[in-house]
């Protein structure tokens, strides 16, 4: 493997003898030093580009039914502009991805306040979250693995946290990401991947023609704020309800108070099939009909937050190839603990305490029907 050490400035390629998949390394001076731009291309010539800011993903390359390739997840033509984006543009939020409401929990009978940069509450970590950080890296034969120290009192987070953040590309168009961390204290850990997903290319326009199935009969229940309720709210019979395939605009003009609150999808999902356990299940399937590409999800996290790019119009920065972003653009499918888990007793824990491991796995397979 070649690490952050060893590559500094250097561009090269890596080609294993039984795995022929080839890896480039560029870097690129921004604000806060040179961030590492890596590139996987495997055998059939699809590939996922990486950055070291906010362990993101920049770009993903896959055919379309006729064999076209195109970047399927929205990005910056700037790398500077990944940091302290709005959009959180397919980057690793952290230590606590999603809303922790009010920046305030209480931990073993103690109350920690954190910054507060979303209305009322902290989101993603506060403004100098994982996803505004360089991450060192270290490159495999078919992955990167990126890691990040993160000292105790962070944004106002106890307990000093070593985070690891794993991609590995296959020759089948798989992307696996596995999520690691360790702490010394008790403290609540929540990662995922912020990818803003148009599977008809990046800058093709409104993503909301696209279809969603979602194995999740419930979600989590938000006021006007979007801070969760404590609640999981059934979405039968309600413009929430993805157990079948639809279209992802089909309801999202209802009048409905879920999505009038968020000018459209933003809560996160429970998954029926949950267990605890380590095997990925199948949470989502997202399909293109105009370009045949698919991308079904599996993970290990309890749940997923449903983000139909409602915020992009205006002050985000352009993007990958030119575009003009706007609202509706791609669709982010964030594999996630509950947000605003360490105030609800009932949601699934996201505190890890010293000696255990935090390990969560989100694969998102890309095909084509």
């Amino acid at each position: 493997s070649i690490s952050k050490s060893a590559a500094q400035d250097l561009t090269f390629v890596i080609k294993h003898p039984l795995r022929p998949m080839k890896i480039t390394l560029d870097t690129a001076a921004t604000p806060k030093g040179d961030a590492a731009i890596i590139t996987l291309t495997n055998d059939k010539g699809a590939s996922v580009v990486l950055s070291s800011i906010g362990a993101g993903i920049v770009e993903i390359n896959v055919p379309d039914r006729n064999g076209k390739m195109d970047d399927v997840v929205l990005g910056y033509r700037n790398i500077s502009d990944y940091l302290y984006d709005g959009p959180t543009m397919g980057k690793t939020p952290g230590r606590y991805a999603n809303r922790i409401c009010h920046g305030r929990f209480t931990l073993d009978g103690k109350e920690y306040e954190l910054p507060v940069n979303c209305g009322p509450h902290h989101l993603h970590g506060g403004p100098e979250g994982f996803q505004n950080r360089l991450w060192n890296y270290d490159i495999g034969t078919d992955s990167v693995a990126f890691t990040l120290h993160s000292p105790d009192g962070d944004s106002g987070y106890p307990g000093n946290v070593t985070a690891k953040v794993t991609y590995t590309w296959s020759d089948d168009n798989v992307l696996t990401i596995e999520y690691d961390a360790e702490a010394d204290a008790p403290t609540p850990v929540n990662m995922t991947n912020h990818a803003y997903w148009n599977l008809d290319g990046e800058g093709s326009g409104c993503a909301l023609r696209h279809v969603l199935q979602i194995n999740a009969s419930s979600y989590v229940e938000t006021d006007d704020t979007l801070e969760p309720t404590g609640t999981l709210r059934r979405v039968a019979g309600s413009p929430m309800d993805f157990t079948e395939p639809k279209e992802v605009g089909r309801d999202i003009r209802e009048h409905y108070d879920a999505l009038l609150h968020g000018k459209g999808y933003d809560h996160c999902y429970a998954f029926d099939a949950y267990d605890g356990h380590s095997t990925p299940v199948k949470g989502a399937e997202l399909y293109s009909p105009v370009s045949g590409r698919r991308l079904t999800v599996r993970t290990t996290y309890p749940g997923m937050q449903l983000y139909t790019a409602n915020w992009l119009t205006g002050g985000t920065p352009e993007g990958r190839h030119g575009a003009d972003y706007k609202d509706y653009d791609a669709v982010a499918l964030e594999c996630q603990m509950f947000p605003d888990a360490p105030n609800h007793p009932g949601f699934p824990s996201a505190i890890l305490r010293p000696g255990e491991r935090y390990h969560h796995v989100i694969v998102y397979e890309l095909d084509v029907i």
